[in-house]
């Protein structure tokens, strides 16, 4: 389609190999316009089963990554006053689950920096844009590749969304000024309800989660995961559950086009109360003319 691309395979834990990747961008392209931290590492595993050294990976992957990127964007982009930097985020960043607990804080820690980073940029009166993209339950390859110390097969909790509708929402949120970005449905639930009713979810979630988060087949023994280094062979962006998966979320379609949709609504309501009214005053005008047909003569 006439663009170009460059791999620079880099570990987003090593800020510096970060620093180089964004040099190596700028001296093949020219200034970055637009930076996307997605970069993520997990491990399905209960608190107690957990090492320190496990949390210190995922946590510097998936959260010092981000940072370490933010970096790297915001050298280039505050001097020129322009750019946007999109964090790809999770419902997780707002509401924990059982068995990833790892990942969970560190999706947390995201939000946090984010939100922090945010006043700042407006303080100085900046005009790099920030914005976070809160997922759903995505069929990516990650689901084969985590690491993982569950009895049977991982999976997103249900209900699943292919890669693209993450996709999409991260491209309009790159060429947009929203702040936040919610996708699907399931997302906004788990952040609404999170606030409204955060104990009973957890009550709800112990009692469902385990489950939610495997299939039946059981997990083969000593498979490879890439909790430290990479799994090798190209996977591509779809996971295993293409069969369960939605490629559409009315949900995002809405949130993307809510201002036509609410200048629709208006323009309904509007014109409802037009013709009511109309509709009014024609039966008060025929009832006063049926009153003055009725009215007596004078004699």
């Amino acid at each position: 389609m006439g663009g170009r691309a460059i791999a620079l395979p880099t570990d987003v834990a090593d800020a510096e190999a970060v620093e180089a990747a964004a040099m190596k961008v700028e001296k093949e392209f020219g200034p970055i316009d637009i930076w996307i931290n997605n970069a993520m590492a997990s491990v399905f595993s209960p608190v107690t089963e957990m090492t320190p050294e496990e949390y210190k990976r995922v946590t510097e992957v998936t959260y010092l990554g981000v940072v370490y990127g933010t970096l790297a964007a915001l050298k280039r982009m505050l001097p020129r006053d322009r750019g946007t930097i999109v964090q790809v985020g999770s419902a997780l960043a707002y509401r924990s689950i059982p068995l990833q607990s790892a990942y969970c804080a560190a999706k947390h820690a995201v939000a946090g920096f984010t939100d922090s980073l945010c006043c700042e940029l407006i303080h100085d009166k900046s005009r790099v844009h920030l914005t976070m993209v809160q997922m759903p339950a995505l069929n990516t390859p990650q689901f084969g590749w985590v690491k993982s110390r569950l009895q049977h097969k991982a999976q997103p909790v249900p209900p699943i969304f292919q890669p693209e509708v993450g996709a999409s929402a991260i491209y309009w949120a790159a060429h947009h000024r929203r702040r936040e970005l919610y996708v699907g449905w399931p997302t906004v639930k788990a952040i609404t309800g999170n606030k409204i009713a955060p104990g009973l979810l957890d009550h709800y979630l112990g009692g469902t989660g385990y489950d939610s988060q495997q299939t039946a087949e059981p997990v083969e023994p000593n498979r490879p995961d890439n909790l430290w280094k990479p799994v090798a062979g190209d996977h591509g962006a779809h996971g295993r559950f293409d069969n369960r998966a939605r490629a559409h979320s009315y949900q995002l379609w809405a949130d993307l086009n809510r201002l036509w949709i609410g200048l629709g609504v208006a323009a309904a309501t509007g014109a409802g109360f037009y013709f009511a009214s109309r509709a009014r005053r024609t039966v008060s005008r025929t009832n006063e003319g049926f009153a003055s047909k009725e009215r007596p003569r004078a004699a």
